[in-house]
């Protein structure tokens, strides 16, 4: 269980931090004049790029994770990583957390401790054939459901969320049932390969979309509650999943405790730039008569 717990809390890591990179990346682009150079904004924003390549990092990471541990598990872990983004932000950009943000941190350290205390770790049973269509099916539906919520004005941001929640969810359910081939580029034959991107492609264009629909708070707490909560009973109810002996009630509180701190902590997913743009004396990228709810937010694959 070990070398699971590490890759899932790297996952975590990564994503946090990859957070955090991007926004100072995006930021230092955007402020430079009019008409600069692409070459000097590429320079300008390289923290973007580390950051795309910490994306890459965490993704391998939570795919590691899921060889050995159960969703539950690898997935309340990489919806921690806000944590990660709140604690950086502090450091780095010396936002100041409230007295209930440092709650939530603390709920997220100890919900963690507590699911890796009472998961049991193993491979995926693997349910056949069957798996792979009904992940198919099941990114049929989240394309369903982007398009009604790309459509439906009232209800799209809540739509496209939880859109988002079960294509990232789709993913870490096909991560954790693939097995890796030798060679590897067979991949390119495994039904289960391709369900994984339809997922996180799909995922990726609902979240995008309902941020631009809705407030970043409620967006990425239903992402979060959905890709966490339905995986999690995908795998005890269909994939072997267990929790050791005697340990259920506390992990059913733990599973709760981290889920919770992550939605009370998903308002600081992304970094206040206050801070930044006092240190490269420009102003924040988002134009002067933009919402905090329409300023950018990034999302990691897991």
């Amino acid at each position: 269980m070990t070398l699971g717990l590490f890759g899932a809390l790297l996952a975590a890591l990564a994503y946090g931090a990859a957070t955090v990179l991007q926004a100072i990346g995006v930021r230092r682009a955007a402020a430079l004049p009019a008409g600069t150079a692409v070459i000097g904004r590429v320079r300008a924003g390289w923290p973007y790029a580390v950051g795309l390549a910490l994306d890459g990092v965490g993704f391998l990471a939570s795919v590691a994770a899921l060889r050995t541990l159960p969703l539950f598990l690898v997935e309340s872990a990489v919806a921690s990583s806000v944590a990660v983004t709140a604690v950086l932000s502090v450091l780095v950009l010396h936002v100041r957390l409230g007295v209930p943000e440092v709650i939530a941190l603390l709920a997220v350290g100890v919900g963690l401790t507590g699911l890796a205390l009472t998961a049991a770790d193993g491979p995926a049973v693997h349910p056949g054939p069957a798996a792979t269509w009904w992940l198919f099916a099941a990114a049929l539906l989240v394309g369903v459901l982007l398009v009604v919520g790309a459509r439906d004005r009232r209800r799209g941001g809540a739509l496209l969320s939880v859109a988002a929640g079960l294509g990232f969810g789709g993913v870490g359910v096909a991560a954790r049932l693939l097995e890796i081939p030798s060679p590897v580029w067979a991949l390119g034959t495994e039904g289960l390969a391709w369900a994984l991107v339809g997922h996180a492609v799909l995922a990726t264009v609902a979240y995008g979309m309902a941020l631009s629909r809705g407030r970043v708070t409620t967006v990425a707490a239903l992402t979060f509650a959905t890709e966490t909560v339905l995986p999690a009973a995908v795998g005890l109810l269909a994939l072997g999943d267990r929790v050791a002996a005697g340990r259920a009630p506390w992990a059913g509180a733990a599973f709760v405790v981290t889920l919770a701190g992550c939605i009370a902590l998903a308002n600081r997913a992304e970094p206040g730039e206050g801070h930044e743009a006092r240190e490269v004396g420009t102003t924040p990228c988002s134009g002067a008569g933009e919402s905090s709810r329409d300023r950018p937010h990034w999302r990691r694959l897991s």
